[in-house]
């Protein structure tokens, strides 16, 4: 679409912009593009690119500044990723170290931060195994319950349920046996394919104790908020596109404490090849209209288990965020293939 005189200057604009974070004029582009071409052809040529939608033109100064559209054409065609220095990758392995699985995805999403100086952001692996051991009720008062689910990884979680009526002890025991019987030693997924046809058959006094009981459980054992880990969130306060705008400051932080969308978004990376980049509205979420998010997807001995990523403005470096991105994740990988066959 472009040729190259066109291709020249926009990615000089770009790179400019990223630089400066001031619109870039004519005689700049003409100084730092390296092409010999009078200010009157350079203003043609933005005239151009700015009626195909890839520079736009602020209200406040003669300057352009890159749009989404811009930014795409840029990271998929005219971007030059910079190698990651070798201090820099030492100092991920460091963190990153197989000797201390527990702090391994905390680690890279700390990491993440602060070599970007954004939001670093991973989701876990999921537990998609986990076994039910044992499951017990224990009466707190008259309609409350405390739920006791242990798995055969010994993991124990509880959960609080609140009951129309009140249970006797002996229902409570004949429900926990109910369960063990028929759940215990099995994976959720294969226990979530049989409680609907399960629950129907119970005794009706028991069906709405044992529908809160699974539901509670499902969510105790699939709960997404440990799986999910973000750092670096304050950094975005010292970014001026954000700075100067509480409303949508306030937008990106609801989508940080909420997490689902954001949890989406990641889990979407699992099948990309590599890194994938969301620039403004390219990721569906309104919040990161002004934002780009950069992920990769991880594996553990070549399947891919989770995805990790750095969030910040369209006006990023991105070729220095992307082999961070890469980086982090190539050694994050190795590290957990490391532990899961030692």
């Amino acid at each position: 679409m472009l040729d190259d005189r066109a291709r020249t200057l926009l990615k000089t604009l770009i790179e400019r912009y990223i630089a400066d974070g001031q619109p870039v004029g004519s005689r700049a582009l003409s100084r730092f593009s390296g092409l010999d071409l009078s200010a009157a052809t350079v203003r043609n040529v933005m005239a151009d690119l700015e009626d195909l939608g890839f520079i736009a033109s602020p209200h406040t100064s003669a300057g352009r500044i890159p749009t989404p559209r811009g930014y795409r054409l840029f990271v998929d065609s005219l971007l030059t990723v910079q190698p990651l220095e070798t201090e820099k990758i030492h100092a991920i392995e460091g963190r990153l170290h197989p000797s201390q699985p527990q702090l391994l995805i905390s680690n890279a999403s700390q990491l993440l931060s602060g070599l970007t100086h954004f939001a670093g952001v991973v989701l876990a692996p999921r537990r998609k195994s986990v076994k039910i051991r044992q499951i017990e009720f224990v009466a707190l008062s008259e309609k409350r319950l405390l739920l006791i689910i242990v798995t055969t990884d010994g993991d124990v979680q509880n959960r609080i349920l609140f009951t129309e009526r009140p249970y006797s002890g002996a229902e409570l025991t004949s429900a926990s046996n109910y369960l063990n019987q028929y759940f215990a030693g099995h994976d959720f997924e294969h226990i979530r394919k049989r409680v609907k046809e399960d629950v129907l058959r119970l005794r009706g006094d028991l069906q709405d104790l044992m529908a809160k009981a699974l539901a509670a459980s499902d969510e105790a054992l699939n709960d997404g908020s440990e799986h999910f880990v973000i750092s670096g969130e304050r950094n975005l306060l010292e970014v001026e596109e954000f700075s100067s705008n509480m409303k949508r400051l306030r937008e990106l932080f609801d989508l940080f404490e909420q997490r689902t969308a954001l949890m989406q978004l990641l889990d979407s990376s699992h099948s990309a090849d590599g890194i994938q980049i969301f620039i403004g509205g390219e990721s569906g979420l309104a919040p990161l209209d002004e934002c780009s998010v950069v992920t990769a997807p991880y594996e553990v001995e070549g399947q891919i288990v989770g995805s990790l990523g750095v969030i910040g403005p369209t006006r990023m470096a991105y070729e220095r965020v992307i082999p961070i991105v890469d980086i982090t994740a190539k050694l994050l990988s190795s590290a957990l293939t490391y532990q899961a066959s030692a």
